[in-house]
C-alpha cells in the first residue's frame, strides 16, 4: 500500500470519526442525518434536487494535521476529545490557539479574519493577506484547545489547501447562484432561516445561515456543481470574535 492510498484512507477515516462524534440523530433517521437527505453532513441541493451529499473519494494533498500547541502536529484531534473536561476554554484562548496553528505552518501569507463559538466546538476562518480569498476553516476543540481542519466542504471541495478536493476546476457557479441553491435547501429543510453573508473559498463558498437576525450555523455550496452541504456539527452558535 503506497503513501498515498495511505493518506487518502487516513483522510476518510478523520472525517468519519469526527462526524460520528458529533452527529445528532435526525427526523429521518441516525444514518439520513449523518449521510443522506435532509439536514445532515452530507445533505445534497442541486440542479436535480435533494439527495446524497457529493463526494467522499478524489484527493490532493493538504492540511490534516491538527496542533495541540506541543510544537508539533497530530492527526485526529478530534471534537470528541477532551469532553470528559469540565471548563472549556475560552473564545481569546482558541484565537491563540489558531494563531499559534497558522504560525507553525510557515505560511506568512494566513491570518485569521475570525473565531466563533458554538455550543460543540470554535470555529475559525483563515484568509491569504495576498489576495482576500478565504483559505481554509478550522475547529477548536473546547477543552483541549487542540487545532484541527474543519470536516466535510474544508477537507473535500477545497481545491487548494483541501485534502480531497476535486482538483483547480473553475468555479462556474456565482455567488448569487450559491446564495439561491442555499436559500432553496433552507427553505425546505429550515424554514425561517436565511442564507446571508457569503464567504469565498477556492472551489467552494460557505454562507452563515441567520434566524431572526442572529447567526444560527452555516452551510456550503460547491462552486462547481451548486451542491449544499449544511454543516451540523456545531451546534447552537454562542458568539463571535472578530479579529484585526
Amino acid at each position: 500500500m503506497n503513501t498515498k492510498t495511505i493518506v487518502a484512507i487516513a483522510a476518510i477515516l478523520v472525517v468519519l470519526g469526527a462526524g460520528y462524534a458529533v452527529a445528532r440523530p435526525t427526523a429521518n433517521g441516525f444514518w439520513n442525518g449523518m449521510m443522506g437527505y435532509g439536514n445532515g453532513m452530507m445533505g445534497n441541493y442541486g440542479s436535480g434536487g435533494f439527495g446524497p451529499g457529493y463526494g467522499m473519494m478524489g484527493g490532493s494533498g493538504g492540511m490534516m494535521n491538527a496542533y495541540d500547541g506541543s510544537g508539533s502536529g497530530h492527526c485526529g484531534a478530534g471534537l470528541g476529545t477532551g469532553y470528559g473536561d469540565t471548563n472549556p476554554i475560552t473564545i481569546e484562548e482558541a484565537k491563540k490557539s489558531v494563531e499559534q496553528y497558522l504560525a507553525s505552518t510557515g505560511n506568512v501569507d494566513l491570518r485569521l479574519t475570525e473565531v466563533q463559538e458554538f455550543e460543540n466546538n470554535f470555529y475559525a476562518d483563515v484568509e491569504e493577506k495576498s489576495t482576500g480569498t478565504h483559505a481554509f476553516e478550522l475547529l477548536v476543540n473546547k477543552y483541549t484547545g487542540a487545532v484541527f481542519p474543519e470536516m466535510g466542504p474544508n477537507m473535500m471541495w477545497n481545491t487548494k489547501y483541501g485534502h480531497m478536493g476535486f482538483g483547480g476546476a473553475q468555479a462556474t457557479v456565482t455567488r448569487e447562484q450559491a446564495l439561491t441553491n442555499a436559500q432553496a435547501y433552507l427553505d425546505n429543510l429550515l424554514p425561517g432561516t436565511k442564507a446571508d453573508e457569503v464567504e469565498t473559498f477556492y472551489g467552494y463558498y460557505t454562507i452563515h445561515v441567520t434566524k431572526d437576525g442572529k447567526l444560527f450555523g452555516m452551510l456550503s455550496v460547491h462552486g462547481t456543481t451548486g451542491a449544499v452541504w449544511y454543516h451540523n456539527w456545531h451546534g447552537a452558535f454562542v458568539k463571535e470574535l472578530e479579529v484585526e
